[in-house]
């Protein structure tokens, strides 16, 4: 059982040391992957109308100009002051806006804006109340998540090791036909090691980052765990819990997992009698790799999420229903007949289980400060990429150092 106490100090930074974007319109200029993803294109086809997206974090601010409209009802797990709605860090907050933000006022523009979201406050990021066990409110707000009307469960937090019930929570949102996505963890510079809890659970996505050039970060976590790639370098998000500024050097696991859930939620919305097998799969199918998918990489998964593939080209084969495209078993629960049908069979994937542990606790958003350790994130050299923007998406090449 592990307490808020013991999580690694690099769980509560996100911005140290970084100087706030004074314009708010500054701070849209900065994103710099919504070009890359073709977001403009994409939303010409799909918003993510009618997908609502569960944030397991810090709560969720519903009246900053980016959020208003956007937050539905959720449930508040941490059992401490306040509510669902009252953001102790800023990290939910931010990651609302990277998923469904609107961008109004200037604020920072979802990738999926016509997207809602259902904030569950649980005690993350070494913030909370002085000795509340983690592992007991995460499974309690991974189990809230599952009873809402959330289709994903956005998870940028993580841990060392396994919380008591929370696989249970995790297989029970599976069975609920839940779509879970979670930060493989900040720390790969200083903890070799280490594996990141629940991205490590089988039925959860485990989510590494990039930056602008389709490079994997250094502090991203590397290892079978890790499923799909997505943006997690220079991501704006707020810089505090004051929500007064945004910084625009954010980096982490955390926002690669917020920009993921988005491009799932437009995936679904334009293909909304799929099951959350068959968004993963076509997910999986179209993800920007030059490696068999047979033999995913341990720093990328599968590759780098590219849903232009999927929206704007019609690529990816859905399969079967209830199949999960990773660990290639049924999920419980779930019946061949539920969701689109497909003549395809399920994906063959030689993924290692999701079985090792060990390690230290995942940063759920760390920074490129100046200040010694707090320098979170450089280039793998032995790990050469190249981005490919043309046709909206990310294409990385000779990106795995292998297994």
């Amino acid at each position: 059982m592990t307490t808020v106490g013991a999580t690694l100090g690099a769980l509560a930074v996100m911005c140290v040391g970084l100087t706030p974007v004074a314009a708010a319109d500054d701070i849209q200029s900065q994103q710099w992957y919504l070009d890359a993803m073709n977001a403009q294109g994409l939303w010409k086809v799909s918003t993510g109308k009618g997908i609502s997206v569960a944030v397991v974090d810090t709560g969720v601010n519903p009246d900053t100009n980016s959020l208003k409209g956007q937050v539905l009802p959720g449930v508040d797990a941490t059992g401490t002051t306040g509510d669902e709605t009252d953001d102790y860090a800023g990290h939910g907050t931010s990651m609302a806006e990277l998923i469904a933000g609107t961008g109004r006022g200037g604020g920072l523009r979802g990738v999926a804006p016509g997207a809602k979201i259902i904030p569950i406050r649980t005690v993350l990021l070494g913030i909370g109340k002085k000795g509340e066990e983690q592992g007991d409110t995460s499974a309690k707000a991974i189990r809230a998540a599952a009873d809402s009307d959330a289709k994903i469960i956005n998870m940028s937090f993580g841990t060392y090791s396994e919380d008591d019930g929370e696989l249970e929570a995790v297989q029970y949102a599976q069975s609920k036909g839940k779509l879970l996505i979670a930060a493989v963890g900040n720390a790969a510079d200083i903890a070799k090691n280490y594996i990141g809890y629940p991205a490590k659970y089988p039925g959860v996505v485990g989510v590494s980052a990039i930056n602008e050039n389709g490079e994997v970060a250094k502090f991203s976590q590397d290892g079978a765990y890790v499923d799909l790639a997505s943006p997690g370098v220079d991501v704006p998000t707020w810089c505090d819990k004051a929500l007064k500024s945004y910084c625009a050097q954010s980096n982490g696991t955390s926002q690669a997992t917020a920009i993921t859930s988005g491009a799932a939620a437009l995936i679904w919305s334009a293909h909304p009698k799929w099951t959350a097998n068959q968004v993963l799969r076509v997910m999986i199918d179209t993800a920007g790799r030059d490696w068999p998918k047979s033999t995913p990489s341990r720093y990328l998964g599968y590759g780098t999420i590219r849903p232009a593939q999927v929206l704007l080209k019609g690529k990816g084969d859905p399969g079967p229903a209830d199949v999960d495209p990773v660990t290639n078993k049924k999920t419980p629960g779930l019946s061949a007949g539920t969701g689109a049908s497909s003549s395809a069979s399920a994906s063959t994937s030689s993924q290692p289980p999701k079985s090792t542990s060990g390690g230290l606790t995942s940063a759920a958003g760390s920074n490129s400060t100046s200040s010694g350790d707090n320098t979170l994130w450089v280039v793998l050299g032995a790990v050469a990429a190249a981005v490919v923007i043309g046709g909206g998406g990310f294409a990385v090449f000779r990106a795995r150092r292998g297994n």
